[in-house]
Order: structure tokens, then C-alpha cells, then sequence
């Protein structure tokens, strides 16, 4: 192995890999460290994300809507079906097929570019110096570069009051491998991943109760679509309460019982036949660097980084989870590109500003920019164009047509300050808000944009032709 590199990478999760590949691509020899290994004992490149997050999740979701859907929603459609079966194994077989697809399309990736993938544990040393403990070693191995790129990655947060046990009580990656259908599923935190989780489960037979410690619903998101998510959230069988703190948890004869402060305060149990933690996640930075490199992290273990993922040390980078802003696969994806054309002396750039959020449950929700609350908290005066799926012909034929689609745009300039999307196919259609919004258009010309009947996007048209009271399938306010 060669002991001097142009660039060294830690990690080879969306960060990580894509800043390695930029950076082979313009011509610096790289390396890359990842210690991920799958179930069969060989490394996984693609962190996280591709092994046991996004991907698998998604390919989860995917199933599951499809299993509900021929089992219960087609009826309407003038289709009847009988003796359909739940075949779970075969569906974990599918997730674990594309998850290998996809990660060995990145060591193939590795192997065009040449770039050197190296399978252990990798740390900052002082002085431009990298350490290497291939997996199964006792040793390090110091390898030299010109310049680093810390993209370690993160892991769940753990509870003091609920912890894991690896079959009972499991984080987000446990929940993703269960054997069987528990017949009541607890999770505590109704974020994005709770979300998703509870739905897979819920569809695929489980009742699922969601403890929230926080008394507002996805908090993150715009209010009045976080209000009609939980409507239909809630609709569809999923037992979401607000206001919940664990304060204990207990594993006895296969179940687990759950203590929590109901939003009255009142002490509760909850017994179940398995727990999902699920309350975040937290930056892989203990041990990413030796104590005498002198790495400088804030005090929730975040490396500190200025406004180009420089560290406090020549040449070293962060990007991906373990530096601020949120934990997006396609934020450090990004980041990485952006670090990567630094290096070689090009102008790479992020805007912060427009990274688009999605939570894939069903219906999906999207959005990018400010929230109508944080728009008028701002003071700025603004208008706001709505449009109900409800009224989509293309949604209607579909038959999934709750949700809507809300433009926010500055009440002077008319400029899109922000777009939240709830409803079908809401992943995909929040991109044409990013692109217009990257190009700093208006709601008109958002208006003016000729979009294709019927489909989906149609929505997002007449939500801009609303913000100036000229929708044309809809009553205007």
C-alpha cells in the first residue's frame, strides 16, 4: 500500500465517497478509509446511509406501501384480491439486494477512479499524518497527505432510560432486520425515521404507538402541513403522542414495558413486544482524532468548520453529520463535491439555504426554504398560495390526493422564500421548487411556467398562480 496520498478520506458514507470520487476525478491521488462491514463479514462502502438507513428504509417503505395497497386499497379501483399473504422474508431479501447493489456500485466506482479503498479505522494524527488500523489489526499504520476530509459519519442516539438490548430494544438499524411483524411496536421519537418505521410496520400489520417528547409535531416543518400530517398520520392507525418523556424501561418474558410523563404530566405504561429508539443522531467524532492533533469540536461534538468545511487545521476538512447544519445524505454529498473542487483550486459551493427536507412516508412531505412562521417571526410581509391535492385530477385518478402544496414568496419582491409539499410524489416534486428557487424566480414565474395535464405538478403551478389570487381550480381567498 502506498504510505503518501493527495488526499485522505475518513468514511465512505454519502460524504465521504463522493468527496473521494470528485477528487480522483480531478486528478488527486486518494484514499479512502471506512470500517463498515455487512452481515456476511465484507466491507460495505456507502456508511449509513446505503447500508442500514436511506436506502434500506426506502426499499422497506416501497414493500410495504405495495403489500397494504393489494391488500386493502384497491378495492375502489374495481379490483378485487383474496389470500394475500405477507411473505417477510422474501421482502428482507429484496432490501438486502438493492442495498448490495448499490454498495458494490460504489466499490466498483472506487476501482474506476483508483482510488485505494482501505477497510478499518482511521485517525487524525498532527501534521498533515492520518492513522490506519486495517480491521482485525493491533497496529497503526501512519499514512501521509497533502490534504484530509473527516467524514466519519454518525450513529443513533442512545437513552439512558431505554437501553439496547439488540432484540428487544433496538435503534433504527435493528428495526430495519426484524424476522417477523411484532404484534405491537413501540418507538419513542416521532421524527423522520420514527415516522417512517411506524409506517412500515403499521402496514405490514403492526399497531405502533409513537412517545414524543416534544409537544409540537414535527416542529421542523411547516405548521399547517405538520397539522394535516397528523391528521392523516393518525387516520391511517398510527398511535402518535405528543408530549411523552421515557423515563423507564423494563424487558420481561418477551415484552417490554415502557414508563413515560404523559403532555399532563401523568405518570403511564406501555407494554409492547418490541422498542424502537429513535431520537436522533449524534456525530461519530469520539476517537476521529488524537489528542495531539488538536482538533477543535463544539460542545455537542461537532467539528467546528467555517463557511468552507475548513477545520481549525491546515488542510483538514469535515463535511457530512459530524459538522452543522442537517444530517442529509445530499447535504454531505454536496459538501464533499464542494470540499473536493477547493482542493483543486476550483470555486465549490453549497447554498444552505436550499437543502430540501423529505420525510417518505405516504403521503410524502417535502420542503425547502423558511417556514411560513419563520417568515413572519423575520417580519418580513409575504404572501402565501395554496393549492389541495384534492382538487389535482392527476392525484384523483391516482387515489391519493391528500395533502397540498403551500408557496411562500416575499410580498414586495414576489420572490419563493419557501415551498412545503404533503402529498404524492412530494420527494420528487419539491426539486422543481429547489431549481426556481436556486435561480431566485418569483411565484409568477412559477405562474407563468407551463406544466403538463394532467399530473401531479399541475399543484405546485396552481399554488403559485394562488399567491396572487388567480388560481384557476380552486377558490381563491
Amino acid at each position: 500500500m502506498a504510505k503518501s496520498f493527495d488526499v485522505v478520506v475518513i468514511g465512505a458514507g454519502p460524504a465521504g465517497y463522493v468527496a473521494a470520487i470528485r477528487c480522483a476525478q480531478l486528478g488527486l491521488k486518494t484514499a479512502c478509509i471506512d470500517d463498515w462491514i455487512d452481515a456476511a463479514g465484507k466491507p460495505s462502502l456507502g456508511g449509513t446511509c446505503l447500508n442500514v438507513g436511506c436506502i434500506p428504509s426506502k426499499a422497506l417503505l416501497e414493500s410495504s406501501e405495495r403489500y397494504h395497497e393489494i391488500k386493502s386499497g384497491l378495492g375502489e379501483h374495481g379490483i378485487v384480491t383474496t389470500g394475500v399473504k405477507l411473505d417477510l422474508a422474501a421482502m428482507q431479501a429484496r432490501k438486502a439486494k438493492v442495498v448490495s447493489s448499490l454498495t458494490q456500485g460504489i466499490a466498483g466506482l472506487f476501482k474506476t477512479n483508483r482510488i485505494t479503498a482501505l477497510t478499518g479505522k482511521g485517525q487524525l494524527l498532527e501534521s498533515g499524518r492520518v492513522g490506519f488500523t486495517p480491521r482485525g489489526a493491533a497496529e497503526q499504520e501512519v499514512i501521509s497527505a497533502q490534504h484530509i476530509i473527516l467524514a466519519p459519519g454518525s450513529r443513533p442516539v442512545t437513552l439512558g432510560a431505554a437501553p439496547l438490548d439488540g432484540d428487544l430494544v433496538v435503534d433504527s438499524s435493528g428495526a430495519l432486520a426484524f424476522g417477523e411483524v411484532p404484534k405491537r411496536l413501540g418507538i419513542i421519537g416521532a421524527g423522520v425515521i420514527g415516522l417512517e418505521l411506524g409506517s412500515v410496520w403499521r402496514r405490514l400489520g403492526a399497531e405502533v404507538v409513537l412517545l414524543e417528547a416534544q409537544k409540537e409535531f414535527l416542529s421542523m416543518a411547516d405548521a399547517e402541513l405538520a397539522t394535516q400530517a397528523l391528521k392523516i398520520f393518525t387516520s391511517q392507525g398510527l398511535d402518535i403522542r405528543l408530549g411523552c418523556r421515557v423515563t423507564g424501561v423494563k424487558t420481561a418474558r418477551r415484552q417490554v414495558q415502557i414508563a413515560y410523563q404523559d403532555a399532563d404530566g401523568e405518570v403511564q405504561e406501555l407494554k409492547v413486544d418490541r422498542l424502537v429508539v429513535a431520537v436522533g443522531r449524534r456525530p461519530n467524532t469520539d476517537g476521529l482524532a488524537a489528542s495531539g492533533a488538536r482538533l477543535q469540536l463544539d460542545e455537542k461534538g461537532y467539528v467546528d468548520i467555517d463557511e468552507h468545511c475548513r477545520t481549525n487545521l491546515p488542510n483538514v476538512y469535515a463535511i457530512g453529520d459530524v459538522v452543522r447544519g442537517p444530517m442529509l445524505a445530499h447535504k454531505g454529498s454536496e459538501e464533499g463535491v464542494a470540499v473536493a473542487e477547493r482542493i483543486a483550486g476550483k470555486a465549490g459551493h453549497v447554498d444552505y439555504d436550499l437543502i430540501p427536507s423529505v420525510l417518505y412516508t405516504h403521503p410524502e412531505m417535502a420542503w425547502v426554504g423558511r417556514t411560513e412562521a419563520a417568515v413572519k417571526a423575520a417580519g418580513t410581509d409575504y404572501r402565501v398560495g395554496s393549492f389541495p391535492f384534492a382538487a389535482s385530477g392527476r392525484a384523483l385518478a391516482v387515489g391519493t390526493s391528500e395533502g397540498m402544496v403551500k408557496i411562500i414568496a416575499d410580498a414586495g419582491t414576489d420572490r419563493i422564500l419557501g415551498v412545503h409539499i404533503l402529498g404524492p410524489g412530494a420527494s420528487e416534486l419539491i426539486a422543481e421548487a429547489v431549481v426556481a428557487m436556486s435561480f431566485g424566480a418569483s411565484s409568477e414565474d412559477l405562474a407563468l411556467t407551463v406544466h403538463a395535464h394532467p399530473t401531479l405538478a399541475e399543484a405546485v403551478h396552481e399554488a403559485a398562480l394562488a399567491v396572487d389570487k388567480r388560481a384557476i381550480h380552486i377558490r381563491n381567498r
